[in-house]
């Protein structure tokens, strides 16, 4: 995997074979890791590589979500980008769903034959249930391989690590996580809980919905979900990120709350690193 010249820092240089077997060990066990994480969306996918600080080593680069998506497609996708990115000594995959153990147990755009909103493929809907995303990564990458919700991988990359905070990620639809003293709690799929007209929250505030209604009557909803979310989970700080956060108008976001903060896109590619040490409940 390379990276365009001169655009980010240089990898740290081989370790010498001239050193003795004490300091070549040594310089191996502090010798930098480099984490590949990607961030799968409903209509894109995007990664970069990051050190051991979680700073990026690479320009992040993006692919839009290809349809329909089997899973061998969605493995094959995934290593596609990461041949474009410089080499790395694990990877970090972050996508929408259920995922218990880097196992699909369900994924709502991915099961579909054109994207979201489209008409569900039974066929995609069993291949993807059970789908094992972790083992098929880790082999076809010949890496360790951590399979998360990409919410999760999110809050990984801005939570604080003490008290109970909730990360909501606005997009496609909306994701979830929650973590308790900065440990990874079991996952809830909001997304997909109804909330208002019979629809879900993923049709609620997702992307069809904003688009339709304007950013400011947009904003608007996604504070009054902000709202009638708060007695629900009585977090003691939510962030909200994803591709659409961005677009909460500042009226809005005034109002939900200094509990309440705004965190960049990136997290989700950022937080592949905190990933790894995350402790789950």
């Amino acid at each position: 995997m390379t990276s365009e010249a001169g655009s980010f820092p240089d990898f740290p240089a081989p370790i010498s074979p001239g050193r003795n077997a004490a300091e070549r060990a040594e310089a191996i066990k502090h010798s930098a890791t480099f984490t590949l994480t990607i961030d799968c969306g409903g209509g894109g996918i995007k990664g970069s590589v990051l050190d051991e600080a979680g700073t990026m080593r690479a320009q992040p680069i993006r692919v839009p979500t290809p349809y329909p998506l089997p899973p061998e497609l969605f493995v094959k996708t995934l290593v596609d980008l990461g041949s474009q990115l410089p080499n790395a000594d694990r990877v970090t995959v972050g996508m929408p769903g259920m995922i218990r153990h880097g196992v699909v147990v369900a994924t709502p755009h991915y099961v579909t034959r054109s994207g979201p909103r489209t008409k569900v493929d039974p066929e995609l809907f069993e291949a993807w249930r059970g789908f094992d995303a972790r083992t098929a990564l880790a082999e076809a990458f010949g890496l360790p391989t951590l399979v998360l919700n990409d919410a999760e991988v999110h809050g990984a990359g801005v939570v604080a690590g003490t008290g109970f905070e909730l990360v909501l990620t606005l997009g496609t639809g909306l994701g979830c996580a929650l973590f308790d003293g900065g440990e990874l709690a079991p996952h809830l799929e909001m997304s997909q809980a109804p909330v208002r007209w019979g629809m879900s929250y993923d049709t609620y505030i997702g992307e069809h919905e904003r688009r339709r209604l304007g950013d400011a009557l947009w904003s608007r909803r996604v504070r009054n979900v902000i709202e009638g979310l708060r007695p629900v989970f009585l977090w003691d700080r939510v962030y909200l990120g994803g591709g659409n956060s961005r677009l909460i108008t500042p009226a809005q976001l005034a109002r939900m709350g200094d509990d309440v903060v705004v965190v960049p896109n990136t997290a989700g590619i950022v937080g592949g690193v905190r990933a790894w040490t995350l402790g789950q409940r």
